[in-house]
């Protein structure tokens, strides 16, 4: 091979290297299922925009409730689609707009939007792409707890790096019974055998813990609403549960790695 054909092949191998954003110019949109009144709205912006690692004024929130927000809405303008937890409501509860939130879920998984979404988003996806969700106060994981990474966790470029045992933040009562086909099952915990999955052929990922929580920010949740936690398990639960709060730096880290790989334009 000659001198120009070497430079010529060398150009083209960098002409389809994807180029590096910097972080500061990506753009994110937060769904949020919280009442406009509800104090966990601004915290959980801010607690994306920390485990990402980007100004708070890079994520808009979209507060869902009581209004229909389609797929286009939600990703216009942005590079990655972020979906919170939920304060009183519940995927099941059959309001238009939870339907509406759903049927957004299920387009922008088909029109291949980078996604990440945590426990309400988690479930929501579940549902969009036809899996079953119900709940289940019986398997209900709320406070920090140990969770189990899956072989197929080890091929995929966001969860390879997770030991195979780590901790995470919860706070559900709902929870997956069965997955949609497209949806491939990452990541288990002792109560619910599926907590994180990765979209077919999508860059869509949404797990059922909260890698946006450190142990402090959900023990303050949980202490937010204590009052009610004690009438529903009574004070010896809610007692164990405070004890049992720790922090989980490598799910925290979660967040990080998918900024990463959109910077990079790795999100298949």
């Amino acid at each position: 091979m000659s001198t120009d054909e070497k430079e010529v092949k060398l150009s083209a191998d960098i002409s389809i290297l994807p180029l590096k954003r910097e972080s500061h110019t990506l753009r994110f949109r937060l769904l949020q299922a919280r009442d406009p009144d509800d104090p966990v709205l601004p915290e959980e912006r801010q607690a994306f925009a920390t485990r990402l690692g980007v100004d708070l004024e890079q994520i808009e929130s979209c507060v869902l409730v009581g209004r229909e927000v389609s797929w286009q809405d939600a990703a216009e303008g942005v590079d990655a689609v972020l979906v919170g937890g939920s304060g009183a409501y519940s995927v099941t509860d059959g309001h238009p707009w939870i339907d509406a939130f759903v049927r957004t879920l299920a387009g922008l998984a088909d029109n291949k939007v980078p996604v990440f979404a945590s426990c309400f988003g988690f479930q929501g996806l579940v549902l969009a792409l036809g899996g079953d969700v119900r709940g289940d106060s019986e398997a209900a994981e709320v406070g920090s707890f140990e969770l189990e990474c899956l072989p197929e966790a080890k091929q995929d470029p966001l969860f390879e790096a997770l030991p195979t045992n780590f901790f995470a933040q919860e706070g559900h009562k709902d929870r997956a019974f069965t997955l949609p086909s497209r949806a491939i099952n990452l990541v288990q915990s002792n109560r619910c055998p599926y907590q994180a999955i990765k979209v077919k052929e999508a860059p869509v990922y949404a797990t059922q813990f909260h890698p946006e929580l450190t142990g402090e920010e959900n023990c303050a949740r949980f202490r937010r609403y204590e009052k009610g936690y004690r009438a529903a398990l009574g004070d010896d639960v809610t007692d164990q549960i405070m004890r049992d709060f720790r922090e989980s730096p490598e799910a925290n880290r979660l967040l990080l790695r998918f900024m990463e790989l959109l910077q990079e334009g790795k999100l298949r």
